[in-house]
């Protein structure tokens, strides 16, 4: 099947290294060659790893790489019979994108949304394909988390429902159905946690490693919450809570005073080297 992948950031370069895995022609696009590079940079040490694990095999890893096509143009998504997008969380842009999409993209193609948070009936609404419109949120990181939440606008098929599951299934994922709902199950529920850890640690409650290891031993996660803001990333934390205190206007979904400063000095977590934690680039 040929897919395509609408940004070639953290969640984009790890859906495409997974599809390409499973042996589909993935075409990623970005708006710059850099971006694209890098994406492919970060691929390759990924699939090394798993290599290196025993994993994937020498000739897998080789197919994988040439099942990848980087590009800047969307119009290469003609042929695509699935393009999902993995932008940031802006619901203008993506807005804007699946207008584009809608009218670049062969009519039978499905148009996914990576999304977080936003809505997929807005997105829908955007397009002559509603029911072709769905969410496929997959979790960070890509080629090791099994869950993709899929989630359903009020116009979505059947068919359409089915097919990204059993594409979710091919590629050795577990795909879990909700509505569209501000934030979904996912991050409705996760972001109050993260927010809530957030103002124990500007409240000087504890500090981050305590906050993360009570987290971890007493209520059984693998990683505690201030580790995962940071591998999400400080700014998709803020974007998505921005969502749902707009959407939900609710105090507790008001981002922490502590994540938006962290955000305007570029503490923004693994990706810049330094977030609630400190990590080598």
């Amino acid at each position: 099947m040929k897919i395509g992948v609408l940004g070639a950031g953290t969640m984009g370069n790890g859906i495409a290294h997974v599809f390409s895995l499973y042996n589909h022609n993935v075409i990623l696009v970005d708006i710059s060659k850099e971006i694209l590079e890098d994406s492919l940079c970060t691929i390759k040490n990924n699939l090394d790893r798993q290599l290196k694990k025993n994993i994937i095999s020498q000739e897998t890893l080789n197919k994988s790489i040439n099942n990848i096509t980087l590009s800047m143009d969307i119009k290469l998504f003609e042929p695509c019979q699935l393009i999902i997008e993995a932008i940031k969380e802006d619901l203008s842009l993506k807005t804007n994108i699946f207008k584009n999409l809608d009218s670049v993209c062969n009519q039978n193609a499905i148009l996914a949304s990576n999304t977080s948070s936003i809505s997929i009936n807005s997105l829908a609404e955007s397009t002559n394909r509603p029911d072709k419109v769905i969410g496929m949120h997959f979790m960070n990181p890509v080629p090791i988390m099994k869950l993709v939440e899929i989630i359903k606008g009020e116009k979505t098929s059947k068919e359409t429902v089915d097919t990204i599951k059993n594409i979710s299934h091919d590629l050795d994922k577990i795909p879990i159905e909700c509505n569209d709902s501000p934030g979904f199950v996912s991050n409705r529920i996760l972001m109050p946690m993260i927010n809530e850890a957030a103002h124990c640690f500007n409240e000087g409650v504890a500090d981050a490693s305590s906050i993360d290891s009570i987290m971890k031993l007493g209520m059984g996660h693998p990683m505690g919450p201030l580790k995962l803001a940071d591998l999400i990333g400080v700014d998709v934390c803020v974007d998505i809570l921005e969502v749902l205190y707009d959407k939900f206007n609710d105090e507790k979904y008001k981002p922490c005073d502590i994540l938006i400063d962290m955000m305007k000095k570029n503490k923004l977590g693994k990706k810049s080297g330094e977030g609630f934690y400190k990590y080598e680039l």
